[in-house]
């Protein structure tokens, strides 16, 4: 008997995201060309149908009559942030593609941070087999009992409907050695789109690779339905195996290490560093990380040495109380100590920042504004508290959820909760802080042209004078939050 043949798909389609389809920085689907490769690797027929750059769930039609494959699976990537939102087109998507599958005999098996959250959703919405969790070692088992036609009633990781009653299995254990994993199935990615992409809108190609899963961290707000709290990481000779293997295939320019958490141990992080060099590997690279994690002794070194070019850190507040109450566990002295030993290494910090958490004030809006000013990273991306199932901060507003439980896109920016302002407030607010950002950035560029005229080049000069233009940009902004709340405003 033949094995069975299978499709791999994925829902993250950047037409549906407005803010994602401006920024155009897409990475392939990483979580859903490993899963491929371990089917692959046990010598199953694997394609893929890569929706990246589709408009509409139905474009997958032509390849389920073309291929006609016995399953298919739609295997979400768990390292990309937009996805643990659960966007909500991006679940009907999956759901529309699932119902296609289904209608033509195959089976269809769901994994992402959604179905994990909803599985029931998505077992009255076409899907036969749910994996919550990290799902490869669950789908290759369930795989192979359909195949052989063995009871699923024992597998851990799987749900799935019997007798029209939803029925959840144990959890499975998360994996011990990722090393042992074979390298993602880079080779059905038609990379030349994503490639064009980034070439036309930035200079250069970027490439995403995951070096761990899962985070140890107990921020209270974000949600870990996929490796809960568990860290686990590669070898360093396994990533760069799969460095040189990209190599190989295709050339590209930086790489994005899209792990929650780069190089939880420093140990790993000098080592890393020290077999990049002896390889003779240049790149550029950005990375996830933690103040308090960059603040340790070798760490900034090693990240430089082995080509960090920039950071992101969830600076989240520049008020204490609010990191606190967030269980951050970081203080903002961590924060200003990495940010400039970042600088002293040429490495460019990046700050995430999050508005709108339970009880936050004016005071506190500002503290965050001020802090920004002060440190002018390279970069900031603003969000407003979201609430995750799963997380205790969703326990704690579930109460004052409004109707709307979901984004439709990531740029939505709508407080789903009640808190001390109005979610217009915040949708201003957001646009506010980035002018007043640039402002400051533009001011910082017109002192350094003062104190040293010899230096000055054309696009130093444009950058200063467009302080001018965001000078008056703030000020509109500013007026905008005063026409919602005046008190606040004056506050911040």
């Amino acid at each position: 008997m033949s094995k069975p043949k299978i499709l791999f798909t994925h829902s993250y389609f950047t037409p549906f995201d407005p803010k994602q389809l401006a920024w155009n920085k897409p990475y392939p689907p990483l979580m859903t060309i490993q899963a491929a490769a371990i089917m692959r690797e046990a010598d199953y027929e694997v394609g893929l149908f890569d929706v990246m750059f589709l408009d509409s769930a139905q474009a997958i039609l032509p390849r389920l009559e073309a291929d006609r494959p016995d399953i298919l699976v739609i295997f979400d990537d768990g390292f990309n942030y937009l996805t643990k939102m659960c966007l909500t087109n991006m679940r009907e998507a999956a759901w529309e593609m699932a119902q296609m599958a289904k209608a033509r005999g195959a089976t269809v098996i769901a994994c992402s941070s959604d179905a994990t959250d909803h599985y029931q959703a998505y077992l009255e919405n076409g899907v036969d087999y749910v994996l919550p969790g990290e799902g490869e070692q669950s789908l290759l088992e369930l795989v192979q009992h359909l195949e052989s036609k063995q009871d699923t009633s024992d597998l851990l990781g799987i749900a799935y409907l019997k007798d029209e009653q939803v029925v959840k299995n144990p959890n499975r254990p998360v994996m011990q050695d990722l090393s042992s994993l074979p390298l993602p199935a880079w080779d059905l990615i038609d990379i030349s789109e994503y490639r064009r992409r980034w070439e036309e809108n930035w200079g250069y190609f970027s490439i995403n690779i995951a070096t761990t899963r899962g985070c140890p961290y107990k921020c209270n707000w974000c949600a870990k339905p996929i490796y809960g709290n568990s860290y686990k990481m590669r070898r360093p000779e396994h990533v760069i195996r799969e460095i040189k293997y990209l190599q190989s295939l295709f050339p590209f320019d930086h790489i994005w290490f899209c792990d929650d958490i780069f190089g939880l141990k420093r140990s790993w992080v000098i080592s890393f560093a020290e077999m990049v060099q002896q390889e003779g590997l240049q790149f550029k690279f950005k990375i996830q990380s933690r103040s308090d994690l960059l603040v340790k002794e070798q760490y900034i070194e090693a990240l430089a040495a082995a080509g960090c070019d920039e950071v992101w850190m969830g600076v989240e507040s520049g008020s204490q109380a609010i990191l606190d109450a967030m269980d951050k566990g970081i203080t903002l002295a961590q924060v200003r100590e990495s940010n400039q030993l970042m600088r002293d290494h040429n490495i460019k910090p990046c700050f995430f920042i999050q508005f709108g958490y339970l009880d936050e004030t004016a005071a506190d809006i500002k503290k965050t504004i001020d802090l920004i000013n002060e440190l002018l990273p390279h970069d900031i991306g603003i969000s407003v508290s979201y609430p995750l199932p799963g997380t205790l901060f969703f326990e704690k507003v579930k109460k004052d959820l409004q109707e709307k439980s979901n984004w439709e896109h990531s740029n939505d920016l709508d407080l789903m909760f009640e808190n001390t302002y109005s979610p217009e407030f915040y949708k201003k607010l957001h646009h506010y802080v980035h002018q007043n950002y640039r402002m400051h950035l533009a001011q910082a560029e017109m002192k350094h042209l003062l104190q040293s005229p010899l230096k000055i080049s054309g696009s130093a000069a444009k950058r200063a004078l467009s302080y001018f233009y965001y000078r008056y940009r703030t000020y509109t902004a500013k007026q905008q939050i005063k026409a919602i709340d005046h008190e606040a405003a004056a506050s911040i």
